[in-house]
């Protein structure tokens, strides 16, 4: 029986409009300038409104290549529900306004099988916007070609589960066909989210926070996870993705050196 996950923030968060989206997602795409690439095997995109990110996502949906690619792991936070763990869904297709991306239910029992995932309801799945405006890039950039897709829902995660969720995760690195599709904003700054660092040398606030934000983008160009960890607890910006780009950073830290000799991470776009 298929069960569907409405695109509820289409007509808000981006268009509802079918033909106005994919002219503004084709419009972005051509003007980042990125081209499609077999070896990019994730990226990390912002999940704001597309008035304020749609542009800048394009550096990251650009590089898919979509003959190589069939499967789409999303990591995205959670805004709204609380869980000290990772969670599935319960759907069996997502919509969008530029056509429908079926789950892999086989890969979504596989992991429901290890006991280390709950499955989120239905309500609580429309409500969260951190995968869902990946979306339209993901049915724009693979329209005409197969594609599924494994949402999951990340939550307030300790490192060591950032860690264990990363190994498990890992072994989907060997199969060239799958993707990683990483939810992430980065600072949320004001008393309205509870932070207010300011580094005064930097000048202006947005300079400071700039910078913060690119110390933290130099740290996970690096790949490792455990020095993401220790800025995060130095400085504790409030990178609202920050624990699905932990366990990004581990899956490819659990796999063997000489894989990760040859993996690398780089920032197009802030």
């Amino acid at each position: 029986m298929e069960r569907t996950r409405r695109a509820v923030h289409a007509g808000s968060w981006y268009t509802d409009n079918a033909r106005q989206l994919g002219e503004e997602l084709d419009r972005w795409l051509r003007a980042c300038g990125q081209s499609k690439s077999p070896d990019v095997r994730g990226v990390i995109a912002p999940h704001a409104g597309y008035s304020y990110s749609g542009h800048c996502a394009a550096f990251a949906f650009a590089n898919i290549d979509p003959q190589r690619t069939s499967r789409v792991f999303l990591l995205g936070p959670s805004h709204h529900y609380y869980t000290p763990r990772c969670a599935l869904s319960k759907a069996t297709v997502y919509k969008t306004p530029l056509g429908d991306l079926p789950i892999d239910l086989e890969v979504n029992d596989e992991l429901k099988a290890s006991g280390k995932f709950e499955v989120m309801d239905l309500q609580v799945d429309e409500a969260e916007h951190s995968m869902e405006m990946h979306l339209p890039y993901l049915a724009k950039v693979f329209q005409g070609w197969p594609v599924k897709i494994v949402p999951i829902l990340v939550g307030a995660l300790s490192p060591e589960s950032e860690a264990m969720y990363g190994r498990l995760l890992a072994k989907y690195v060997d199969d060239p066909r799958n993707f990683f599709s990483v939810s992430s904003d980065f600072c949320h700054w004001g008393s309205r989210f509870n932070y207010v660092y300011y580094d005064r040398k930097q000048g202006a606030i947005y300079k400071s926070i700039e910078t913060l934000d690119r110390k933290g983008m130099e740290i996970i160009e690096s790949g490792d996870a455990d020095s993401f960890k220790d800025y995060l607890l130095e400085y504790d910006n409030t990178i609202c993705g920050r624990h699905p780009i932990s366990v990004f950073l581990h899956v490819f830290w659990f796999k063997d050196n000489s894989i990760f000799k040859v993996v690398s991470f780089w920032f197009e776009s802030y």
